[in-house]
């Protein structure tokens, strides 16, 4: 009984801090969104979401290390594997966008930016709303809905990404601001593809205990 017992706490440890990572994204996320409507302080902003990039880092680690450990982990060892680094890249490309808007010492965010932003944090909602599901099989069906409303969300991304870069292209601008915003809107919608990786990583989960 004991080791059925400890046997169960590992793989709840694997769900939980599958859901810590998923929430500390969306904490990230929601600092870059108000840093892109309000533009104060962004140095300050760009340490918080360095620190959360550091729990999240300490969490890839206890994954991997319990992962060495357990002899029949909760779902396939490439699955988690492959979810811990999606959940990881989804914050460091986060810190990575504030990060680029303060180095570029950018004046004020663009309302393309705004927006992207916006879809960033959309996505990292909808990943911790949906990510508890993987708890349960019987409840692994209601990922679908996430999954989809993450694809469309990283669609709109694109056509976000691509109107920012017609109105740069297309209007009188510095050259530098051109540089300067295209990468920064490459970045912020390659967010929205990592959360893309996430919802693919669910999907096959669905599949696989359909």
């Amino acid at each position: 009984m004991q080791n059925v017992l400890n046997n169960t706490k590992k793989h709840d440890d694997f769900f939980t801090w599958f859901e810590e990572a998923a929430n500390n994204n969306v904490a990230a996320a929601r600092l870059l969104d108000e840093l892109c409507r309000n533009f104060n302080a962004p140095g300050q902003v760009v340490e918080q979401i360095h620190d959360l990039e550091h729990r999240n880092d300490d969490i890839s680690h206890s994954i991997y290390e319990q992962l060495n450990k357990v002899f029949m982990p909760p779902m396939d060892r490439e699955d988690i594997i492959t979810l811990t680094r999606a959940l990881d890249d989804v914050m460091d490309t986060i810190h990575a966008c504030a990060d680029a808007m303060y180095v570029y010492n950018i004046k004020q965010p663009t309302p393309t930016a705004q927006a992207l932003a916006k879809s960033i944090l959309a996505c990292t909602e909808e990943v911790a709303r949906y990510i508890p599901d993987l708890r349960q099989r019987r409840s692994m069906g209601h990922l679908n809905e996430g999954i989809i409303e993450i694809n469309r969300l990283e669609n709109q991304a694109d056509e976000l990404l691509r109107q920012g870069l017609i109105e740069l292209f297309h209007s009188p601008h510095e050259p530098l601001e051109v540089l300067t915003w295209s990468r920064i809107y490459e970045m912020m919608e390659e967010v929205t593809d990592k959360s893309e990786d996430i919802a693919d990583v669910l999907r096959g989960l669905v599949i696989k205990n359909a």
